[in-house]
């Protein structure tokens, strides 16, 4: 349903809350589709997408609080030094 995504519920159901830093680093680098070392808005608005082809895009309340989540320095984007943050409970 529209707005009931929760990244936190969500690390924690595929246990992603659990994982090294090499497996975060991994999940990262898949989020990351166009290589550019960073996560942005368009590419968190389809993470779901990632674990499921069928999965809904996110909305854009959801896409933007899982974004501030992550995004530590205000760029609008999740760096290196965000991945591991926002994926932890």
């Amino acid at each position: 349903a529209a707005d009931s995504f929760d990244y936190k519920t969500f690390f924690v159901k595929v246990g992603l809350n659990s994982k090294s830093k090499d497996q975060l680093a991994q999940v990262f680098g898949i989020l990351d589709q166009d290589r550019s070392g960073f996560i942005e808005e368009d590419e968190l608005k389809l993470f779901l997408q990632n674990f499921s082809a069928n999965a809904r895009a996110l909305t854009d309340a959801e896409t933007k609080a899982f974004l501030a989540a992550g995004d530590s320095d205000g760029d609008g984007k999740i760096g290196v030094d965000g991945k591991t943050a926002f994926m932890k409970p």
